[in-house]
Parts: structure tokens; C-alpha cells; sequence
């Protein structure tokens, strides 16, 4: 949404709204001039313990939903409010900790999950009947509604809904899960708002930090983000061109989102536990699991501080896993992590060496299976990189101005330079283990190792870079251009005869191309077709990463499972405007790209007046 002219904001700011934690960033554009932008991470107030505020730099995305009596009057009471309506933030997730059927987690990971109501109260997932669940569209909301409730308290005369807010979404994101987003956005009460897509931000963070960040990137270099956080990891690339003697960042691939991350190397270090807890004769229940995954993550967090500053003094931490009652002998049960079990789980498991030829691996799955969100199947983020440089090795071929210095024969992309991003790449071991694989590849077809760009802030660089987007909105500081991560199509329905058992062809024509930019609109798909109005109907949208060259109004007849993905189906019921129920009426399709990344479709009568158009309306319900 852009900014009323008449009254400018004061204050661009960042909202990184992550699947583990959350962060305020801001950026005084009055106080700002050109590139020379003061980027203040924002303390967010909230409970710690019942009675105890503390001002932390993060926000955990937890929301725990306790019963009735669980806490005294005024146990969570925040700055700005006596009795807040919900329970986020650290406070939630220790309480979560020992009562996991009650804490909401990984709320934006279900917010993407095409296969999930995400505005039903589905979470947390296999709660008992006594908990009122939520929506991942409540939790998404939750958490907004606590990060402008803390900037309106520290702000007052200055207050969010009149600011320029910039929020994250990961580049991955499907347009559906873009303005489920959008939405939570305004019920949260925040009006001014775009969204940004996770690794530029990362990017502009860095360009922020850098006095000299020309003298890092230079032109024609290819620049892998890799973002691996609590629970997804993204990929994505982008070119360096020479545009008049300046340098330009374009995007020009992303990656799928992918449903791994520290949340999976805390339930692999659970499972290394709870083995040798076995060993020793003591059995966990799912109850017990789950505590253990977060006395895990509390372990491999202390275990790895220690060893990034170098220091091994740290070669153990107790693991104590709470008793479900006097039933088990001896009460609480008693291990230890060490660091050498974090070093092998995490190295070997989730960073394994492998060659550029290799590929995430897939099993049969089961007839049946619990609801829940699609977790990758392969847990090694080295196999799902090779995929994704595979599947790009023609990515920037047909980039104006853009020079490639690929090896001959190259297999793969070849990234010049690295950018990581997320928590879980703080750990050097993981780090230096990325940069290894990806040297292997080089030198295996005669290739340069990429250089790794430096002074990346991992858990804050996704607001403060989307507090330096809003910025450069302003007027000040450096764009990376890009538009859409992927083509879009629609499916169109063939007009045939009936033939039982055959459903008709679907064809799918191109609406929205390869980068299409934000706020910008496409001529009309050149060739009539026919619209169902007075009556249910689904609008079937496909999405293509690979498909760069294609223009709007290309249709495509037949396609791999590679090249084009089915997305979530949208249902409208379009308005009969003085048409009879259920008649096709001829238009032409015009799409445009919303200010807040998402697909908008107008179809345009034919003939006639000109006076009625049907806007798609994007219900972002999915039906079974």
C-alpha cells in the first residue's frame, strides 16, 4: 500500500514475521540521507516468567493457550495492557515447553500449506478437547497485533498504522499465502504496509551494513542467498548487471519453500536422546517427546554460543526431561547432549557432502497419514541446494546486460558470492561446511569457489533490511529489482463434447510474466475467452520458476511436473451484472501485481459498454 503524499511517515519500518521469532527494525527517514541510513533494531517488551516483563531483541512466534486457572490475575500483564487477550512470546513458549498441547507454533509455516484451512481453528495440531484453538491466520495476527502494540507504546506520538511498514514473507510465498498475509496485516490494525521477500531483504540488510558493499559485489557476479531458519530454508539468486555505470541487484530465481530447518535439527538431537535414554531402560511418551525438542534446542543453542566463540570449555549440557507423574521410577529423567553429538547430528545429517549432481531423496509414503504440515522428506540442505542450482543453470542467460562467467559444461549455476541468513547459519560448522560443499562443485567443472560477503546480523537482518526497503521506497538508498519470483497461468478449460470418464483438457495461459514488478499492470492477454458468471466457479493457477521467456497470453498445451506447479485453487462466484446464471460471457483477462506482491485479475467484457468489469475475488479458502 503506498504512502498518502500528503502526509509523509516519519518512519520506515521493518517487520520480520518468522516462522521462530519475530523483530522490529526502523529506519528515521527524516534523519536519513542517500545511503547513510541508521537502521535501529526495535526491543519488544513481553512476558517472561508470570508477573515479569523484560525487553528483549526478539519475540518468539509461539501463542500458548492456557486453561482457565492456569495463571494468576495479572501474570501476564504488558506495558499497554492489564490483561492481554493473548499469551506470545518467551513467556508462551517455556509454558509451552511443559504443556506442548497447548502452544501454537510454526504458525507461518500452516499459513502457506495449500492443503490446510488457514483460517480454520486447526492449531495447535491433535489438541485436546478443552483447548480452544486458533487459526494460523489468528496467530499471524497475534503476533502483529504485539509488535505494533510495542512500537505505539514506545512511540506514542508516532504510532504504526501511521507509518510505512514493510513486512516479510519468504520468497516462496504463493499469492494466496501473500495476501493471507495482507490480511493479517490490517486485522492487526497496521493500514500502511507492503511486503518484501526474505532474501532481499537479507540483501539490502547487508548493502545497509556495508560502507563499501560496491567493493564486495561486483558486475556480473551471481549472488546465492541461503536462508536457513527455525523452520524453512529458501534459496535464491540474484544478478549484479551494469546499468550506466552503477550497479543494479536483480532477482532472478527463488527457490521452493522448503519445510526444514533448526526446528528439525532440535527433533533429530531429541531423537539422539531419546535413544540413549532407551538404552538405559527409560521410555518416553509423545508428551515427553516434545519436552525433550525443547530442552534440545535450549542444549545445541548453549553447545554451539560456545563453540562459535571458539571456546570448547562447553563439552556438555544437562538434559532433564520432566515426569508425567509418580508412575515413572525415579521421577524426572537425566541425560546430557554433548557437543560432539551436536557436531554429528547436525554436520552429517543436514549438511552432508555431496556433488552437485545430487538430489533430495524420496520415499513411498504411507497410505495414511496424520494432518499436518509437508515437511521435506530429505533432511540434508546440501542435496536440496544442488536441486535448486540444477534446475537454474539457464537462469541468467537471457539477462540483458548481464555478462555470465559460467564454466564450460557447467551442470549448475554457479554462484561468485554467498550471502547467509537465519539463526541455524550462525554455527560456523554449518557455515564452513556450506562454503565447502559449494567450493567442491566449483573445482569439480573448473570453476572459481564463491567468496562468502560478510557482516550479515542472522537474526535481525530480515527486518532491518525491510526497514531499509521502506526507505529506499522513500526516495534514498539502493533497490534490487526483480518483481515476480515465477510466471503465473491460468487454467482454461477446453469446450468439447461430453465423453464419460474424460474430463475436458486444461490448457494454461500466462498472465503475470518472469518479474513483473510491484504495482504495475499487463496489457490483456490478446485472445478472448469465455467467463462463467451467476454461479460457484474455481480458478486454477499454476506457477512456474523456470518459465522466464514467456509473455503474457502464451499458452501452453502440455507441461513437466518441473516446469509448472499447481497452486491453490481460488472460488469465486461472480456477479451476473444482467447476464442470465451460468452464462459465458466473452472477456479478455488483464492482471496486475498488487503493491503487496499479490495477482490480481480483471476480466474485460468483449463487447458491450465497457461499464462492467469482474475483479477475481481471492477467497484464500481451500475447499476439499
Amino acid at each position: 500500500m503506498s504512502r498518502d503524499p500528503a502526509s509523509p511517515a516519519r518512519f520506515a519500518v521493518g517487520i520480520d514475521l518468522g516462522t521462530t521469532h519475530c523483530a522490529l527494525s526502523v529506519v528515521d527517514v527524516e534523519a536519513s540521507d542517500g545511503e547513510d541510513v541508521a537502521i535501529t533494531a526495535e526491543p519488544i517488551p513481553q512476558t517472561v516468567s508470570p508477573g515479569e516483563v523484560q525487553t528483549l531483541p526478539l519475540l518468539p512466534s509461539f501463542v500458548y493457550l492456557p486453561h482457565a486457572n492456569e495463571l494468576e490475575p495479572g501474570a501476564t500483564a504488558l506495558p499497554w495492557s492489564a490483561t492481554p487477550a493473548q499469551l506470545v512470546g518467551e513467556l508462551a513458549r517455556a509454558r509451552g515447553a511443559q504443556t506442548p498441547t497447548r502452544l501454537v507454533s510454526s504458525a507461518k509455516s500452516w499459513l502457506c500449506h495449500p492443503g490446510a484451512d488457514r483460517r480454520a481453528p486447526i492449531l495447535p495440531p491433535g489438541a485436546p478437547e478443552d483447548v480452544a484453538c486458533i487459526s494460523p491466520l489468528d496467530a499471524s495476527v497475534f503476533y502483529l497485533r504485539h509488535l505494533r502494540a510495542a512500537f505505539d507504546d514506545a512511540r506514542p506520538d508516532t504510532p504504526l498504522h501511521t507509518q510505512d511498514v514493510t513486512i516479510t514473507v519468504p520468497a516462496s510465498f504463493d499469492p494466496a499465502a501473500r495476501e493471507l498475509t495482507a490480511e493479517a496485516a490490517r486485522l492487526a490494525g497496521i493500514e500502511q504496509f507492503t511486503l518484501l521477500e526474505e532474501p532481499q531483504a537479507a540483501v539490502y540488510s547487508w548493502i545497509a551494513s556495508q560502507a563499501k558493499w560496491r567493493d564486495a559485489l561486483h558486475v556480473n557476479d551471481v549472488l546465492l542467498v541461503v536462508d536457513v531458519g527455525g523452520g524453512t530454508t529458501d534459496l535464491s539468486l540474484i544478478a549484479v548487471r551494469d546499468r550506466e555505470g552503477d550497479l543494479e541487484l536483480h532477482r532472478v530465481a527463488v527457490g521452493e519453500h522448503i519445510l526444514l530447518g533448526g526446528d528439525n535439527m532440535d527433533l533429530a538431537l531429541a531423537h539422539v536422546v531419546k535413544a540413549k535414554l532407551a538404552a538405559e531402560g527409560k521410555r518416553l511418551d509423545l508428551w515427553q517427546l516434545r519436552a525433550l525438542t525443547y530442552a534440545c534446542r535450549v542444549a545445541k543453542e548453549t553447545l554451539l554460543a560456545a563453540d562459535d566463540d571458539g571456546r570448547d570449555a562447553v563439552d556438555a549440557v544437562p538434559i532433564v526431561v520432566p515426569s508425567r507423574g509418580s508412575k515413572l521410577i525415579g521421577g524426572s529423567l537425566r541425560t546430557e547432549l554433548t557437543l560432539d553429538e551436536v557436531r554429528q547430528v547436525i554436520l552429517e545429517g543436514f549438511v552432508p557432502v555431496v556433488d552437485a549432481g545430487a538430489r533430495p531423496a524420496t520415499r513411498a509414503r504411507g497410505a495414511l497419514t496424520e494432518l499436518g504440515l509437508p515437511y521435506a522428506q530429505d533432511a540434508a540442505v546440501t542435496r536440496h541446494l544442488a536441486a535448486f542450482l540444477g534446475r537454474q543453470v539457464d537462469a541468467t542467460a537471457g539477462l540483458e546486460d548481464f555478462d555470465s562467467a559460467q564454466p564450460e559444461g557447467a551442470t549448475y549455476l554457479h554462484p561468485t558470492a554467498v550471502l547467509f541468513n537465519g539463526g541455524v547459519l550462525k554455527a560456523p560448522a554449518l557455515a564452513s561446511r556450506l562454503l565447502e560443499v559449494l567450493g567442491g562443485w566449483a573445482e569439480a567443472e573448473g570453476g572459481e569457489p564463491p567468496r562468502l560477503l560478510e557482516g550479515a546480523d542472522l537474526d535481525r537482518a530480515v527486518a532491518r533490511g525491510a526497514a531499509y526497503y521502506g526507505y529506499v521506497r522513500a526516495g534514498g538508498g539502493v533497490r534490487i529489482r526483480g518483481g515476480l519470483a515465477q510466471s503465473y497461468y491460468v487454467g482454461v478449460e477446453s469446450a468439447m463434447p461430453a465423453v464419460p470418464g474424460l474430463e475436458p483438457p486444461v490448457t494454461a495461459l500466462c498472465v503475470a510474466p518472469f518479474g513483473m514488478e510491484e504495482g504495475t499492470e499487463a496489457a490483456p492477454a490478446p485472445h478472448p475467452l469465455g467467463l462463467v458468471v451467476g454461479e460457484p466457479v474455481r480458478f486454477r493457477f499454476f506457477g512456474s520458476p523456470t518459465r522466464r521467456d514467456d509473455e503474457v497470453g502464451v499458452t501452453l498445451e502440455d507441461w513437466s511436473d518441473d516446469e509448472l506447479i499447481e497452486l491453490g485453487a481460488i472460488e469465486a462466484t461472480l456477479p451476473e451484472d444482467g447476464h442470465a446464471r451460468g452464462e459465458v460471457v466473452p472477456v479478455l483477462l488483464r492482471s496486475a501485481v498488487t503493491e503487496v506482491g499479490t495477482l490480481e485479475l480483471t476480466a474485460l467484457p468483449v463487447s458491450g459498454d465497457g461499464k462492467r468489469e469482474w475483479k477475481v475475488s481471492l477467497d484464500v479458502r481451500d475447499k476439499g
